[in-house]
């Protein structure tokens, strides 16, 4: 995966567009579980985004919202599934709170791993 192609898939993959239903944000907002692998394409996508912008001195407003949104509003859909008793994949917790420290090693320019 190269640079062009991480920032399209996590801007599709941040966004609650009705026009992919299999988009992360989407799936967590109907109380599903992400797709198999989608996690990990996400993981890997913010790497290289990261890696691509760690000394930049300026981010993309559509791609900074879109990170935004991955970190944020999945948490919060996790979050309000759980209240409402949405069986989640054990693993969810965890992976989102990688995907929130590769988001904050985005904007902060320094790969945070834990």
């Amino acid at each position: 995966m190269d640079y062009k192609t991480a920032c399209g898939f996590l801007i599709n993959q941040g966004t609650t567009s009705d026009q992919n239903p299999d988009a992360f944000l989407v799936r967590l907002k109907q109380g599903k579980a992400p797709v198999p692998g989608q996690v990990t394409n996400i993981l890997l996508a913010l790497k290289i985004v990261f890696e691509a912008l760690r000394t930049a001195p300026t981010l993309d407003r559509e791609l900074v919202y879109s990170l935004y949104l991955l970190s944020f509003e999945s948490r919060k859909l996790f979050d309000a599934g759980y209240q409402a008793g949405v069986n989640w994949p054990p693993l969810l917790d965890e992976d989102l709170k990688r995907i929130n420290r590769a988001v904050k090693s985005i904007f902060a320019g320094v790969w945070h791993s834990q």
